[in-house]
């Protein structure tokens, strides 16, 4: 299959894919970032405190503008980003899910919680799975990538370059030793949301990584919109939240600093994008 200019193009599967994790991205966001106080009936497992559970919540609302706005393109190249930070996303998440399977409602009396802990398995079994052999499907096609349009400007590659490091590394350390999320996090965590947070942290980075691998401003299209949703909503969450947040620590700042910094680099390209658009119009 071939999309515009005989590049590589979106197979129906991937898709498909696509089209699943926006629904599913949608139906989470509204549990955790609407219903973040009320996990305990509602969820697969109980997330205290609230904060925890809008934090991914708003990470899911990211998730799903991505992967919605991803459904729009016909080119591999535009989707591989999006893609491939939803599939380390999935895959850790899974990993997180088994390693802590006791704190889940899988034999809660109550019905809505029972079914949220299956149905959540069962997703995380199935998507990370599907998405690996598309993943390897898509690689596969013998078509190239289309030429890159928008050089990534320095100045923006050396800010994605920070975020990301900080994204991995924090995601990282909460992910392998979440007893140190007293100094790593604003607020306190459990081991079990300590790696959630810490799978989303090192998603996002490791998209990072990939776009400045590719250095194409256009490819970032995408991505910029969900980062903006993720960094303006991750700051609600602190103005939904100020009590359980230590502002006395460093943890406070630094993540004020980053949320800030996604939303006005993720600006940025926007206008960037936009600015372009006239010359590459009167080019044609």
């Amino acid at each position: 299959m071939t999309g515009p200019h005989g590049s590589r193009a979106v197979l129906p599967g991937t898709r498909r894919m696509l089209q699943a994790f926006t629904a599913l991205t949608l139906l989470a966001f509204v549990a955790l970032f609407i219903g973040s106080s009320r996990t305990a009936d509602h969820f697969a497992w109980t997330i205290e405190p609230p904060a925890t559970a809008a934090f991914l919540g708003a990470a899911y609302a990211a998730g799903c503008v991505l992967v919605a706005l991803s459904l729009r393109t016909p080119v591999w190249a535009h989707v591989r980003i999006p893609f491939a930070t939803v599939l380390v996303f999935t895959v850790l998440t899974l990993a997180a899910t088994l390693l802590h399977r006791d704190r889940f409602h899988f034999g809660d009396p109550g019905l809505v919680a029972n079914a949220a802990a299956w149905f959540w398995l069962a997703v995380y079994v199935v998507v990370p799975v599907g998405m690996l052999a598309m993943l390897v499907a898509q690689e596969r096609l013998p078509h190239p990538d289309p030429p890159r349009r928008l050089l990534l400007p320095a100045g923006l590659a050396t800010v994605l370059a920070v975020q990301g490091a900080v994204f991995l590394v924090a995601g990282a350390v909460l992910y392998a030793a979440p007893a140190t999320e007293s100094s790593l996090w604003p607020w306190t965590l459990t081991p079990l949301t300590a790696r959630a947070v810490g799978a989303w942290l090192i998603a996002f980075g490791v998209g990072i990584a990939l776009a400045l691998r590719d250095r194409d401003l256009d490819r970032l299209r995408l991505a910029a919109v969900a980062y903006a949703v993720f960094g303006a909503l991750e700051l609600v969450v602190l103005a939904r939240y100020p009590d359980v947040v230590r502002w006395d620590s460093a943890a406070a700042w630094v993540y004020v600093a980053l949320m800030v910094s996604t939303v006005v680099s993720a600006g940025y390209a926007l206008r960037r994008l936009r600015a372009a658009q006239p010359v590459e119009a009167g080019s044609r």
